[in-house]
């Protein structure tokens, strides 16, 4: 059985459901249809009841580049206005919240999820696999929470998923330098379960992961996960709710537009604290 979208590619077979990122942007970037159509997409998986466990991966050479901002341009644009009021503030801090919504799907499923990362997992990429139960990588996988970067405080998932993850000095190091890291630090610092030779034979771990978990009673799994879950529903909530209303007060700087246009430029940004 299949099931497509723009941005992803749905693939059951027997008990294990594959979700595969497709873009449409470069290096399936997230872009407006990933945002609408991932939480659609898990939402179903959660509510079949013969899916036991899902693989989440992406196409081509990479995992995701994250946050396409050539394609969000709309969202951003009537925040950077000079003296921007209360209106562009609040439509900014609604359309953040549906993207929060979107990666915390992921996170509700109470379907056990599992990712195998390949070539680069960048900013939104390291919010979605933070929302999984388990992490695989490839031996070329890099990583990193760039937000930073941008002059932009990462606000759909990962600072209120990660500190629950990774030791609380090596978060802070990758969120506050915006630093990469590779397959072999991810594993040591806790952010990957394991590191495999290649993308296939990730994929392979994943899958083969997966068919554990599938072969287990379904109601008692679901029941661990929600067991599991309950100790950080609370915390991090609250952590996306402040986080939507630090950004929706904070993010329009000089330094965005700065650390914007340097990415697309390719040269260093020029930060001034503005």
């Amino acid at each position: 059985m299949a099931d497509s979208y723009e941005s992803l590619a749905v693939d059951i077979d027997g008990h294990i459901a594959q979700v595969t990122l497709l873009g449409p942007g470069k290096g399936n970037a997230m872009g407006p249809a990933f945002w609408a159509e991932l939480p659609v997409a898990f939402e179903a998986l959660d509510a079949d009841p013969q899916v036991r466990a899902i693989v989440l991966t992406g196409s081509g050479r990479h995992f995701s580049y994250g946050l396409d901002l050539a394609a969000s341009g709309d969202t951003l644009a009537p925040m950077m206005a000079e003296g921007a009021l209360a209106g562009p503030r609040a439509a900014f801090h609604r359309h953040l919240k549906t993207m929060q919504h979107s990666i915390t799907a992921v996170a509700d499923c109470r379907t056990p999820t599992i990712a195998a990362v390949h070539g680069w997992c960048i900013g939104g990429g390291v919010d979605l696999i933070s929302a999984v139960d388990i992490r695989y990588a490839s031996a070329d996988a890099k990583f990193s929470v760039r937000e930073v970067k941008l002059a932009i405080v990462a606000d759909v998932g990962s600072l209120a998923r990660l500190p629950l993850i990774l030791n609380d000095g090596h978060l802070r190091e990758l969120a506050l330098t915006g630093k990469d890291i590779d397959a072999a630090r991810a594993e040591k610092i806790g952010l990957v379960n394991d590191v495999y030779a290649d993308a296939e034979a990730t994929l392979a771990a994943a899958r083969a992961t997966a068919e554990e978990i599938a072969a287990n009673p379904p109601l008692t799994v679901q029941g661990i996960k929600d067991v599991l879950d309950e100790q950080r529903t609370a915390q991090v909530a609250a952590s996306l709710r402040y986080v939507a209303a630090w950004n929706s007060a904070f993010l329009p700087s000089k330094d965005l537009s700065e650390g914007i246009a340097a990415m697309f430029q390719k040269r260093p940004p020029e930060f001034k604290g503005e």
